[in-house]
C-alpha cells in the first residue's frame, strides 16, 4: 500500500510524528500489506528554521519531496501548492492520501486529489482521502482555518476525529457515521513520546527562566495583524508581567507585526518578560510542562495543556476544541474586555484552577488506530 502524508506546517509536523511512527511500527510486525510512507513537505510555512528542527527533533523521515511553495496570499498559496501537487500526485499515484489539521495545504491537496484521474488505472481512479483531525469546529466562518476544515471533510472519504464534538458535528452535517472513526489524538501521541526528553531539555537554565514562570504565544491573524488589536494585547502581557515573569517565543508573522507597529522595545526592554526566537519542540514542551500558567491563541497548545494539567488563557473568541473547556484546563477569554483576562490569570495565579480530566483515546495509540483502519480500507 502506498500513502502519502502531507505536512504544509508547524502542527502538521507534529501530528505527522504519530502517523510517521504508527507506520514504522506496522511494517516491523510484517502484517500485509506493508506500507510504503513517501511525505510531502509543501513549504507552506515561511520559516524554514523552525521546519528543520521539527523534523530532527520529532525523527521524522526527511521528506521525500518538497514543494517548496512558500508564503502568500491565501489564493496565491492554495493555487501554487494545487499546481506544484498535482504532477507529483500523477507521478506517485499513490492508494491513500493522508491530510492533517486545516491549513492551506490540507485543501487544496485534497482538492486535488479529489479531482484527479489517475491514467490507465487499473484499480481506484484516485486516492482514498483521508482527514485527520477531522469534524472540529469553531463556527466562525470568518477564520480560514474553518473553511479549509468544512471542505476537506466534504471531500474526504475517512474522517479521523479527536474528540466527540467531532463527532457529533460530522452526524449534524449529514456526513455518512461509516466514514467516521473515533480514532484520538495525534498530537497529544507524539507528546507521550517525547515527554522524557523534553524534559532533559536545559532551556530554563539557558535562558536563565526563574521558578515560577508563564509562557505566551500569539500568531493569529485576527490578533497579531492589526496595531489596535496588539497594542492592547502587548499592554495587557506587560500587566501580568508585573505579577509573574514571562517567557514570549514570538511567531515570525507576530514579530514583523510587533516591529512594524513599534511595539517590540516595549517587550524586550522589560526585564520580566523574556523574548525570544521561536523555541523547537522539546524545549516548548519542556517549557509547557512546569509553566504556571500558558496565554495563547493556539489551538495546539490548548489539547497539550489539557494533556499537562497546565492551565491555559485562549485569547479568542472561540475554540473548535471545546473539549478542552469542559473536560480540560482551558480558558476561553476572548474580546476586548482585558478586566476578564486579568481575573482569569489572577485566580490561577492564586492557585485556583480547573479540575481537569485526559480526553477519551487521549492515551498515545491514535496513531496505531489510523494505520489499522487504513490498512484494513486498502483489503477492501
Amino acid at each position: 500500500m502506498k500513502l502519502m502524508s502531507i505536512a504544509g506546517a508547524r502542527p502538521n509536523f507534529m501530528k505527522l510524528a504519530a502517523i510517521a511512527k504508527a507506520v514504522t511500527k506496522h511494517n516491523e510486525s510484517g502484517i500485509l500489506p506493508l506500507i510504503h510512507h513517501i511525505i510531502v513537505h509543501t513549504g507552506q510555512h515561511y520559516d524554514e528554521k523552525m521546519s528543520k528542527s521539527f523534523f530532527e527533533e520529532l525523527s521524522i523521515p526527511k521528506p521525500d519531496i518538497n514543494l517548496e511553495v512558500g508564503s502568500g496570499t491565501h489564493a496565491q498559496q492554495l493555487a501554487e501548492i494545487m499546481k506544484r501537487f498535482e504532477p507529483v500526485l500523477l507521478a506517485e499515484q499513490p492508494d491513500v492520501l493522508l491530510v492533517v489539521g486545516d491549513v492551506n495545504s490540507t485543501i487544496a491537496c485534497t482538492l486535488v486529489a479529489s479531482k484527479i484521474e489517475y491514467p490507465l488505472a487499473r484499480g481506484r481512479k484516485r486516492p482514498i482521502l483521508v482527514h485527520v483531525e477531522a469534524g472540529l469546529r469553531s463556527f466562525d466562518r470568518d477564520m480560514p482555518e474553518e473553511i479549509n476544515r468544512i471542505l476537506t471533510d466534504a471531500l474526504s472519504d475517512l474522517l479521523f476525529v479527536t474528540e466527540q464534538s467531532g463527532v457529533d458535528n460530522l452526524l449534524r452535517e449529514g456526513v455518512d457515521e461509516n466514514k467516521i472513526h473515533f480514532a484520538g489524538n495525534v498530537m497529544i501521541d507524539t507528546l507521550i513520546q517525547h515527554l522524557e526528553k523534553a524534559k532533559q531539555s536545559d532551556i530554563k537554565k539557558r535562558l536563565e527562566i526563574p521558578m515560577r514562570y508563564g509562557l505566551v504565544t500569539l500568531h493569529r491573524p485576527s490578533n497579531v495583524d492589526r496595531k489596535e488589536v496588539l497594542e492592547p494585547l502587548v499592554e495587557c502581557v506587560e500587566q501580568i508581567a508585573e505579577q509573574i515573569f514571562l517567557v514570549f517565543p514570538v511567531h515570525p508573522r507576530t514579530f514583523s507585526k510587533l516591529t512594524e507597529f513599534s511595539l517590540m522595545d516595549r517587550l524586550q526592554t522589560n526585564s520580566n518578560i523574556l523574548v525570544t526566537e521561536p523555541l523547537g519542540y522539546l524545549n516548548f514542551l519542556n517549557l509547557t510542562q512546569t509553566a504556571t500558567v500558558i496565554i495563547t491563541d493556539s489551538g495546539g497548545i490548548q489539547e497539550e495543556t489539557t494533556y499537562l494539567g497546565v492551565p491555559c488563557v485562549t485569547l479568542r473568541e472561540n475554540t473548535e476544541r471545546p473539549v478542552t473547556i469542559t473536560e480540560g484546563t482551558n480558558y476561553l477569554l476572548g474580546g476586548t474586555d482585558y478586566s476578564k483576562i486579568f481575573a482569569t490569570v489572577f485566580q490561577i495565579l492564586d492557585g485556583n484552577t480547573k479540575k481537569a480530566t485526559i480526553p477519551k483515546f487521549w492515551d498515545g495509540k491514535a496513531g496505531e488506530r489510523i494505520i489499522e483502519t487504513l490498512v484494513n480500507a486498502a483489503n477492501l
